[in-house]
């Protein structure tokens, strides 16, 4: 009978370490809403799909050229932009207003970054849009774009300048001034909730 009763109180003290380390685990562990979890990475996985929608779309209605051309020559940046980017919202162009619509009246932050390789073939970002610093969550899209010699920048208002790439002083020089081909670019676009 002693050995019985042994056995069972090794099982009640076995028990109750297992108890107490659950609730000790469970303490020290902080659940957050940034913590990850299937729906978070449902969220995650939406927003990458709506990024690279958006970037196709506007490379499609011919809103993403105007944006990578509104470029200030005299004085090396974005018309208005800091030189860190647009830091509020998105630029003054139609696809800054997607973008604002799409994300930012949402609560979705977002970065726009135009990626190019420079005369040392080294590849640089050029921050068109920085709204901060993305969260361990944030989803990004990325969408290669052709520039030609005779694509024309912008001015403020957004009309078209009589600058072409050819003749203006870009972020990179032309690649090849021998054809019609001026730079490829990447934009990048990352999105991750306030």
């Amino acid at each position: 009978m002693s050995r019985a009763q042994a056995h069972t109180l090794e099982a009640l003290a076995a028990g109750m370490i297992l108890v107490s380390s659950l609730v000790f685990a469970l303490q020290v562990t902080a659940v957050t809403p940034l913590t990850g979890s299937t729906s978070s990475q449902h969220i995650e996985n939406q927003q990458t799909a709506v990024a690279e929608g958006v970037l196709a779309s506007a490379d499609e209605q011919g809103i993403l050229h105007p944006t990578l051309l509104y470029w200030n020559e005299s004085t090396g940046n974005w018309h208005g932009a800091t030189t860190d980017g647009y830091v509020r919202s998105g630029p003054p162009t139609e696809l800054g207003s997607v973008l604002n619509e799409t994300f930012l009246e949402r609560g979705i932050a977002f970065d726009l970054t135009l990626y190019y390789i420079d005369d040392d073939g080294d590849r640089k970002p050029r921050p068109i849009v920085d709204l901060g610093q993305p969260s361990d969550h944030a989803s990004s899209a990325r969408r290669l774009v052709t520039l030609s010699d005779d694509d024309r920048l912008r001015e403020r208002d957004g009309s078209v300048s009589a600058a072409t790439l050819s003749d203006a002083s870009y972020l990179v020089d032309d690649a090849d001034p021998t054809q019609q081909l001026y730079t490829v670019v990447e934009v990048e676009l990352v999105v991750w909730r306030i």
